[in-house]
């Protein structure tokens, strides 16, 4: 009989897939630390397949436009911040693409974006990546610079696709079908998968300004008004990347 280690080594070892068998093998056992390792593995298995319920939810939008090739979610992040680029993600993925845990980025972990990324990366058809800079953003609103960093982002795209699922908007000046979904990267596999290829990318920018700009936090605050930043913006002033349209407010749009 083997011990209560050496079966836990198993357990560790099995893949999602070897799981059921091992539970066979193992439920009869009556020691305690066997029972407590097959019960573990249940809850594991439970919660995988309340996941895969999930992902199959998230592909209403998917399955609805299923007549199309190339479906295309659409995403932005960084619309509030008090510094940095807004950035935009457009994900064509595979028809039948099921990448487990994708939400909307901001309901994720770090450490499970970064995960979900290189997935994301690696299974697409085509990623694209569309910026505005603060300077941009001051020039032509932020709005509007979402819609250019959007469009440069669809631009980006090989195949081109051939529908458009965005998250709440419609973007001007775009002559490809749009669906505009409220809380979309929520509710669409595509959208959630932008939002998080957008997400990981600015909040990756912003991990870089941080070592130029160390003295306002971007590394932890990612740009938005933390009172640890603005507490920054009144003692050192603003710096090339902060959007002065959105600190005029605070008196400073001029570096000191």
């Amino acid at each position: 009989m083997l011990s209560i280690g050496e079966i836990k080594e198993q357990f560790q070892a099995a893949s999602v897939e070897e799981l059921p068998e091992l539970i066979k093998q193992y439920e009869q056992d009556g020691r305690g630390g066997v029972q407590k390792l097959t019960e573990s593995a249940k809850k594991k298995l439970t919660a995988l397949n309340k996941e895969k319920q999930r992902i199959e939810g998230l592909r209403v939008y998917e399955e609805m436009y299923r007549e199309y090739d190339f479906i295309c979610g659409i995403d932005e992040v960084g619309r509030g911040p008090l510094a940095g680029p807004v950035v935009a993600g457009a994900v064509i993925l595979p028809r039948d693409c099921r990448i487990l845990y994708i939400n909307d980025s901001k309901q994720l972990t770090e450490k499970k974006r970064e995960e979900l990324y290189d997935i994301i990366m690696e299974k697409a058809v085509s990623c694209g990546l569309g910026y505005a800079s603060p300077e941009r953003i001051d020039e032509i609103n932020i709005l509007q610079a979402t819609y250019e960093a959007m469009r440069e982002a669809i631009g980006k795209l090989v195949p081109r696709p051939d529908i458009l699922l965005n998250d709440a908007v419609t973007i001007p000046e775009v002559d490809i079908r749009q669906v505009p979904i409220i809380k979309g990267d929520a509710k669409s596999i595509t959208i959630g998968a932008a939002s998080i290829i957008a997400k990981v990318t600015r909040d990756r920018l912003m991990v870089e300004y941080d070592k130029v700009f160390p003295q306002y936090g971007f590394a932890a605050n990612k740009g938005y008004g933390s009172a640890a930043h603005i507490e920054a913006l009144k003692k050192y002033g603003p710096t090339p990347i902060h959007r002065r349209s959105f600190i005029k407010n605070l008196g400073l749009t001029e570096r000191k």
